[in-house]
């Protein structure tokens, strides 16, 4: 399946593992979100807030790649793989978790991500999933906001899930999404 500028969409094929790998996903925000508490002290929401310098993330390498069984899919652009989703089903409450996904900065805006996330909805969907879940930091907002795009909603937080890791202090935020019948084409 193709998208604009001859962007072909497929699953991952084993020698695709390598390329993968080799997608930045840094990005750079001038934005973080903070976690702020209802007014009736129940409930959170998120507020943007100003960073100066903008902040430039680096993911560290995953030294243990995906969970066994995660479905992979890519995009490839000229022969380069420029994005990819990977997710997987916790089939005992019917939920799609999409464990990582990234676009190349040369292809962002583009609608790659978007159509990868259509993909593995339609995996879930197949699948037997209810809902698709992921986790973001609150740092992250362009993926937030792409995800928001996209039709997630803020179903949850954290704020111990980064301790001990590259990203403490950071507050992991789960989003969701409902995937009925009649979900997005791919």
């Amino acid at each position: 399946m193709s998208g604009g500028r001859g962007i072909v969409y497929r699953p991952a094929e084993p020698g695709d593992v390598a390329r993968i790998g080799a997608v930045d996903d840094s990005f750079t925000t001038d934005t973080v979100y903070e976690v702020v508490v209802g007014d009736d002290g129940r409930g959170f929401g998120l507020r943007a807030t100003a960073v100066d310098p903008p902040l430039v993330k680096r993911f560290p390498d995953e030294e243990d790649g995906f969970p066994d069984g995660a479905h992979l899919e890519v995009a490839v652009d000229d022969g380069e793989v420029c994005g990819f989703v990977a997710a997987g089903m916790e089939e005992w409450h019917g939920r799609l978790v999409v464990h990582e996904i990234a676009v190349a900065p040369t292809h962002r805006g583009l609608g790659v991500g978007s159509a990868l996330m259509r993909r593995a909805c339609a995996y879930g969907r197949r699948s037997g999933a209810r809902t698709a879940w992921l986790e973001v930091s609150n740092v992250n907002v362009p993926a937030v906001r792409a995800y928001r795009r996209m039709g997630f909603v803020l179903c949850g937080l954290d704020t111990t899930f980064y301790v001990g890791t590259a990203s403490e202090g950071e507050t992991a935020l789960f989003l969701s999404k409902p995937l009925d019948a009649s979900g997005d084409a791919i």
